[in-house]
């Protein structure tokens, strides 16, 4: 059954969607924000070098647990509250983390960033499903959104890379104080408050088992994508995925599951999800290579090495909108498709990048897989929220971030695993005898820089050759990797989700058109 459009958002809705715009921005900065900072760092709280990646890496985990307990919170208590409410835990530990004196309280204060984080991201989406009930003008909102995300984590580094310059590490939690101190003015007179008009519960048990589920899952990947294969975050994964099978179980049997269940199964929903999964699996999956072959193949500075993976945000200006304004005319099925070919193209160029190519070869090839990828992750985001009924937008918009999570830390394993297996098996015998540190200079291309520097030049520079070679080798191979998945979801597109934009979504009838507001 076709929907019927809804009511035209105004000045006052484009102006709320601007205001949600600055948390979604900051939140996705702070997870490759501390890319620049951990040095200086290091130097001034003497972290041990567990204690150095569970600083880099607390956020992000704490962020993707909690993102499918808060955006079925945001539900139950009210999205624009749970804004709030994450604003001011987010500024206050912003402040907090730019003063720590420990490594071990900067971890916990970065904990606490990811609960605040959390709170926001879901419901600054959720809320759009409330704002814009227009097709049209909700497609343009969601374009928005995506773009600001993505966005935000390329622009990280190049914001700690400016404030590195002029101020102590600090600066770099500190700029988030005033923003959220904005927010929590413009809020309360900008976003009307919505919730579901059920008055459900929030079950903390099926809480637990979500945050033990991704954090376990994600965790063992992660590892496995730092250290390969070990015991430990293979055990990680497996109790990941117990407490997952719980926790669906779980829902099952609730009168008001966190989760629906059903919804998920509906492919205009369960489709989308599947496709920014994959979408951000080949993201982030290549982004790994990318900034490593910047600065140890090109051999640009962190800091110009950060400037140039901008340039593909032009492709994605681009791409964005125009997948939005064709998904107007034609199938957005047809159109998500498209952009995930588009994509695959892209990483078939990156496939094609040596050691001495051109800078602008290699940013042309990501400029096109990432509009490509932004295209179609916006008309899977539109498509899903509005599948979802307006009392469950918090809820799915958090399902769709945590698959946004998982696919990244899926992408990192295993494309990282195809890049590293090729980078091995090409220096297995290219290594002159007598090197130090051979064992790790065929592991990594770092280990091969830092086994350079106590050689003779002449050998220093064989080295430096081979490990560059057989490193962009294994970017290749995994940029393949990423363009044959990427026409698989192109396919899956084409297939699974023709024709769902314009039967799967809930009727005009059975939306309630206009969220509740709070005193104010």
């Amino acid at each position: 059954m076709e929907n019927t459009p809804g009511p035209r958002a105004g000045r006052k809705e484009w102006t709320a969607l601007g205001v949600l715009m600055l948390p979604l921005a900051l939140v996705s900065m702070d997870v490759s924000v501390l890319y620049f900072a951990i040095p200086s760092i290091s130097q001034d709280l003497e972290p041990s070098a567990t204690q150095q990646l569970w600083i880099l890496d607390m956020y992000g985990f704490v962020l993707a647990g909690l993102l499918i307990p808060m955006g079925a919170l945001g539900d139950r208590i009210g999205r624009r509250r749970l804004v709030l409410m994450g604003a001011v835990l987010f500024g206050a530990a912003s402040a907090a983390a730019a003063y720590a004196h420990t490594a071990e309280l900067l971890i916990a204060v970065r904990a606490l960033l990811g609960l605040g984080g959390a709170a926001l991201m879901p419901s600054t989406l959720g809320l759009i499903r409330n704002l814009f009930l227009d097709d049209k003008q909700r497609g343009k909102a969601v374009t928005l959104w995506t773009a600001v995300m993505t966005t935000g984590i390329s622009l990280g580094p190049v914001v700690s890379g400016l404030l590195l310059e002029h101020f102590w590490w600090g600066a770099v939690f500190l700029i988030n104080v005033p923003a959220m101190t904005l927010l929590l003015v413009l809020v309360p007179f900008l976003v009307p408050e919505y919730k579901s008009a059920k008055r459900e519960r929030v079950d903390l048990l099926s809480a637990v088992l979500s945050l033990g589920a991704v954090l376990c899952v994600i965790y063992g990947v992660k590892e496995w994508a730092r250290n390969g294969y070990e015991p430990l975050p293979a055990l990680a994964v497996g109790v990941g995925l117990v407490l997952g099978v719980v926790f669906v179980r779980r829902q099952k049997r609730l009168a008001h599951p966190m989760v629906d269940l059903g919804l998920l199964g509906r492919r205009a929903f369960g489709g989308p999800v599947l496709a920014d999964l994959l979408a951000m699996f080949a993201t982030v999956g290549m982004a790994v290579f990318l900034t490593q072959y910047l600065q140890s193949v090109l051999e640009l500075s962190p800091f110009d090495a950060a400037l140039w993976t901008l340039v593909p945000s032009a492709g994605v200006a681009v791409a964005a909108p125009t997948g939005a304004a064709l998904a107007q005319r034609v199938d957005r099925a047809y159109v998500m498709g498209g952009g995930f070919l588009l994509s695959a193209c892209g990483f078939l160029w990156i496939a094609q990048v040596r050691t001495d190519s051109a800078l602008w070869f290699v940013l042309a090839g990501a400029s096109l897989y990432a509009g490509g990828l932004v295209a179609a992750m916006t008309l899977a985001n539109e498509l899903a929220l509005g599948a979802a009924p307006p009392e469950r937008a918090g809820s799915a918009a958090a399902v769709l971030q945590s698959g946004q999570e998982l696919g990244g830390a899926l992408g990192m394993a295993i494309l990282g695993s195809l890049g590293a297996a090729a980078y091995s098996r090409d220096m297995a015998g290219a290594l002159p005898p007598g090197v130090p540190q051979a064992a790790a200079a065929r592991e990594t291309l770092g280990g091969a820089t830092a086994a350079a520097t106590r050689l003779p030049n002449g050998t220093a520079d064989a080295v430096l050759a081979a490990a560059r070679g057989a490193f962009t080798h294994g970017m290749s191979i995994a940029a393949v990797g990423a363009a044959v998945v990427m026409a698989g979801a192109g396919l899956l597109s084409f297939t699974w989700l023709r024709g769902a934009g314009r039967t799967s979504r809930p009727t005009a009838q059975s939306a309630d058109p206009r969220p509740t507001t709070l005193a104010r």
